[in-house]
């Protein structure tokens, strides 16, 4: 396999690869959330304390991207998915250790950081993708790491609730040993694509988000629906134990209907290989703001329609995001292809930034307005997404005119 191309025969398996790789990583940011009640009954934590949990995760992931992402432009990727892997590994087994709130959450935030190694495999299909396959190849690797968000909720909460939430991270961090060995046994070596120091790539980042304002416009619109959707489940286990008397492994079960919607990561990434990657945001916005609206309903419904209303909408919110996010990447990439690294880092920033806002807001909307203060914030990120999507649009159509 030489720096920049795989066989025929290789492709297939590298990028299953990548793809299981891409998941097992990022799951870790998410085991979490349906473990929240029980986490808060072994520490005695509040409902902000539990939110707090996810929050540093997300947020470790967000600053993960921003310092240390653009490094995959100038190290090889190969060599940085090695040591994050060694890193998250020790940093689960960690987190299974914990025995009160302020350890758990310096552990969370570094964890986040760690399991950023999610994002240097994504750019690697991309570099790996033979002309005109980008975003199909894309996708699929996307596919691996969106199933590897929404199943990581259902394992951990039936994992929780028979074994308890320690063991589901000690499972976690065997997992991440085994796929780091994996990594590296299967990838080849990548070219670096800068000579830049590491003060200067963090400057040339600033100077990408100036330069290209259909960054900025990716980085604020995946932001916004990345707000709905970690709102939605950073409060979702909560809710059920509460109104439903449902626990942990429920909550996790939701996660198998979210990932329906994820397995259309390809299929995204093809349609905006055919229709343009600015069609495909729009209707993925669309998607998110209808299925939350949608649960505006729930009131008027009995608590078994309830549920499967919530589950409903959790399938069109995922296609939504995860729609928007393939396209949303494909945008990016095409910017400045030999800048992937930095663009990807910040298109993530916005998208993790979100996540974080999403955790802390909707844990404090559900303990001042319950579950419909966070329908509300969630249904108005998603509009707010579609509005920068739709001017966007209208934007570029108006210079093509003038052009």
């Amino acid at each position: 396999m030489n720096r920049h191309s795989l066989s025929t025969d290789a492709v297939g398996w590298v990028i299953l690869a990548l793809a299981l790789g891409a998941g097992f990583s990022v799951a870790s940011i998410y085991y979490s959330q349906p473990l929240l009640p029980l986490m808060g009954s072994d520490l005695h934590l509040t409902v902000n304390g539990m939110g707090l949990v996810p929050t540093l995760t997300q947020a470790g992931y967000a600053l993960g991207i921003l310092f240390l992402l653009p490094l995959g432009d100038r190290h090889d990727r190969r060599r940085l998915i090695l040591i994050k892997s060694v890193a998250l590994a020790i940093l689960l087994l960690a987190c299974s250790l914990t025995n009160n709130l302020p350890s758990l959450l310096l552990v969370s935030l570094m964890l986040g950081m760690a399991a950023t190694m999610a994002q240097d495999i994504v750019p690697a299909a991309a570099i790996l993708a033979p002309a005109g396959k980008q975003g199909k190849m894309v996708g699929t690797v996307m596919t691996g790491l969106l199933l590897g968000i929404l199943l990581s909720r259902t394992v951990s909460g039936f994992v929780g609730a028979a074994f308890g939430w320690r063991v589901m991270y000690q499972l976690a961090a065997v997992s991440i040993a085994l796929i780091g060995v994996l990594m590296w046994s299967v990838l080849p070596r990548f070219a670096t694509h800068s000579t830049l120091s590491y003060p200067a790539l963090m400057k040339s980042m600033a100077h990408l988000w100036q330069r290209y304002p259909a960054l900025r416009r990716a980085a604020f619109a995946q932001g916004f629906l990345s707000i709905a959707f970690s709102a939605f489940w950073s409060t979702l286990a909560v809710m059920l134990l509460e109104k439903y008397q449902l626990g942990s492994a429920v909550a996790g079960a939701f996660g198998i209907a979210g990932a329906a919607g994820a397995l259309a990561a390809p299929l995204a990434g093809g349609l905006a290989d055919k229709v343009g990657a600015e069609k495909v945001t729009q209707l993925g916005a669309g998607l998110v703001t209808l299925s939350f609206t949608l649960m505006f309903l729930l009131p008027v419904l009995p608590s078994h329609a309830q549920l499967v209303l919530i589950a409903i909408s959790a399938v069109g919110f995922d296609l939504g995001l995860q729609s928007s996010l393939v396209a949303h990447q494909n945008l990016v990439y095409g910017l400045e292809p030999q800048a992937r690294g930095r663009l990807n880092a910040l298109l993530f920033t916005g998208v993790f930034i979100g996540m974080a806002v999403g955790s802390a807001l909707g844990s404090k909307l559900y303990s001042i307005a319950s579950w419909q203060g966070v329908v509300v914030l969630a249904t108005l990120s998603g509009f707010i997404a579609l509005v920068i999507r739709l001017v966007d649009a209208r934007r570029i159509q108006q210079a093509t005119q003038k052009a």
